[in-house]
């Protein structure tokens, strides 16, 4: 068989039906230079966000597994337009939801993990020289009910199924072309990167940094998958996430700014820590940078999972008096930072010179972190970026 190549196609690139035809295009021409094509796509534009919105004025907490039902149509709609217009262009083309592509998960909805896929489906489909259409981020549990994997599981489910067809390449393309040095649309100085190690773009991506699922790295990391991030609407080089490193050096890649994060504090606790953690934990709370100590319990969640931490100190936890505040956390990523105190000095007397107060932060190897008590203005991370990025 030809080479397996795996491309994925973000909300922003398949928006509405120019887009879709630019989309087809670049499909095409990767389908004449004798490859077999696996499409991963994701809800046009907004959809999935609209979904939500619609959801919650029904109700306040929407059943997850209803919420999985609804949200996995935005996919369904992308795959069959795509699959169309494919069609009417002469190019054999076949959709397929999650299930149908053989994505099995388990039993986590709304965060479904994928526990194998069976691809005997696509492969079927791509030994009949089709252009295979895959519907991202989304599978079926044991129970034989659709689960979603997550904001951002498309990049998972492109990654994933580039694993189990060993294919030769994965690509992520979306409305920006590679990873930058920080978010671009906030700091026009930012540079875009040429290379990076799954390391290194794990860490970008859990904090926050909305350019690659950090679940699909993960498994890139796992079957040594390169992924190739590039932009729909232009043909400029990408960024190549790989294992390749220096041997040593520091080198900062990335400055992160993450603005939705809910700050959250518990007083009172007692020796209760481990029953809540506990209560957070069973209602798949994202609970992050823990601190525990006198009768105090300190944490952060994304902005997103507001409503269930509210509903939770409704009922199973409202014993314990809880304040909560939307705050800015800022983290500097790279090889080996941990060994320059330059960067550590630098970003803390800027903190002091913009009279910011810091809640806590972290060191690592390739990571500085630093959560801040209140959300900051992107002129800040600006100041940062060219104080130390140069």
């Amino acid at each position: 068989m030809e080479p397996i190549i795996v491309v994925k196609f973000g909300g922003s690139s398949v928006a509405d039906n120019i887009k879709l035809n630019i989309v087809a295009n670049k499909i095409i021409d990767l389908y004449k230079e004798n490859n077999k094509i696996v499409v991963v796509v994701s809800a046009q534009g907004k959809t999935t966000d609209n979904l939500i919105k619609e959801a919650k004025e029904l109700s306040n907490l929407p059943d997850d597994r209803e919420m999985d039902v609804l949200l996995s149509t935005g996919e369904q709609i992308s795959i069959a337009k795509l699959a169309i217009l494919l069609n009417r262009l002469g190019y054999p083309a076949i959709s397929l939801t999650g299930w149908q592509a053989g994505i099995l998960t388990d039993e986590n909805n709304q965060n479904a993990k994928i526990d194998e896929i069976e691809p005997t489906r696509i492969l079927k489909e791509l030994e009949e020289n089709k252009i295979v259409i895959v519907a991202g981020f989304q599978g079926i549990n044991q129970n034989a009910d659709i689960t979603t994997l997550g904001r951002g599981g498309s990049d998972t489910t492109a990654v994933a199924l580039a694993a189990a067809l060993q294919a030769k390449h994965c690509y992520i393309f979306s409305d920006v072309d590679g990873v930058y040095t920080t978010d671009p649309n906030k700091v026009t100085i930012a540079k875009k990167l040429e290379t990076l190690t799954y390391e290194e773009m794990l860490d970008i991506a859990e904090e926050g940094a909305k350019v690659l699922h950090h679940r699909c790295i993960e498994i890139g990391q796992k079957y040594q998958i390169p992924i190739i991030t590039k932009s729909t609407f232009n043909n400029k080089k990408g960024s190549i996430i790989s294992q390749e490193s220096k041997m040593e050096g520091t080198t900062i890649k990335s400055i992160v700014k993450n603005d939705d994060i809910i700050y959250v504090k518990m007083t009172h606790i007692g020796n209760q820590f481990i029953s809540i953690f506990n209560t957070l934990l069973e209602n798949q709370l994202s609970v992050n940078h823990i601190t525990n100590n006198a009768q105090t319990l300190q944490f952060t969640i994304p902005v997103v999972q507001l409503n269930k931490l509210q509903n939770l100190l409704e009922t199973k936890l409202k014993e314990y008096p809880t304040t909560y505040q939307n705050v800015t956390r800022i983290s500097i990523i790279g090889h080996g930072i941990k060994n320059d105190p330059h960067i550590l000095h630098v970003l803390l007397k800027l903190i002091q010179e913009f009279e910011l107060q810091i809640l806590n932060f972290e060191i690592t190897e390739c990571k500085i972190a630093i959560n801040l008590s209140e959300r900051v203005d992107n002129h800040i991370l600006e100041t940062i970026h060219s104080q130390l990025i140069k």
